[in-house]
């Protein structure tokens, strides 16, 4: 059986790297909400100059977007980073999530709807990336337990466009989770109990329903 990849001991060895270069490399990363960027901004704007993409057409409503994506901006521009830091917003078009999903609607949260999901938001950020000459692409994603890295970093290098590097990660490794919990709570920070599509709504609310 082959060994399985320890994402965050890779990532260790190219920020090592990186620390020896004469410039500072350009990231794309894409965001998923604030909460969850609290750490990842934190540990690699240490390494490289980034652009927050916030791309996320799987939430359920405009109103919660709306929330999300105001909350990113706050975030960003209340914090100060060891290199700059930016912002860049996809299109929000619901419409594209639910055909990336379709005939995948019923499949419990972590399956292939989510998987499908993880290859819209990728797709657009390494398309993005590749157009505005990024040196690498990630995603926060990573650091919620409930995310599958392997998956995320196995779309990641699929779709890996010519002249753009996909940053491999497991950021919710180290206490990364526990530490954007801390940061939340210090900034403030809007947090959800689901991921922000519908379906991962009705499946927060139905824990609480068996939990009380």
């Amino acid at each position: 059986m082959a060994q399985k990849r320890n994402y965050q001991k890779e990532l260790e060895q190219i920020l090592e790297q990186i620390l020896h270069l004469n410039h500072v490399p350009t990231l794309l990363l894409h965001s998923c909400c604030a909460p969850c960027s609290s750490y990842v901004l934190e540990y690699l704007s240490k390494y490289f100059e980034i652009t927050v993409f916030y791309y996320n057409p799987n939430i359920t409503s405009l109103e919660e977007y709306q929330k999300r994506v105001e909350e990113q901006k706050r975030f960003l521009k209340e914090k100060t980073f060891s290199h700059p830091v930016h912002f860049l917003e996809g299109e929000y078009d619901p419409k594209e999530f639910l055909e990336a999903i379709r005939g995948y609607e019923q499949i419990p949260e972590g399956g292939e709807r989510c998987f499908r999901c993880y290859e819209l938001r990728l797709t657009k950020t390494a398309e993005t990336a590749k157009q505005y000459k990024f040196d690498y692409f990630t995603t926060t994603l990573s650091i919620s337990p409930m995310k599958n890295a392997e998956k995320l970093n196995e779309i990641g290098c699929r779709i890996q466009p010519q002249g753009v590097i996909y940053l491999v990660s497991d950021f919710k490794k180290k206490g990364g989770y526990q530490r954007s919990i801390e940061l939340s709570k210090l900034n403030g920070l809007y947090r959800q109990d689901y991921c922000g599509c519908g379906f991962s709504k009705q499946e927060a609310q139905n824990r609480q329903h068996h939990l009380k």
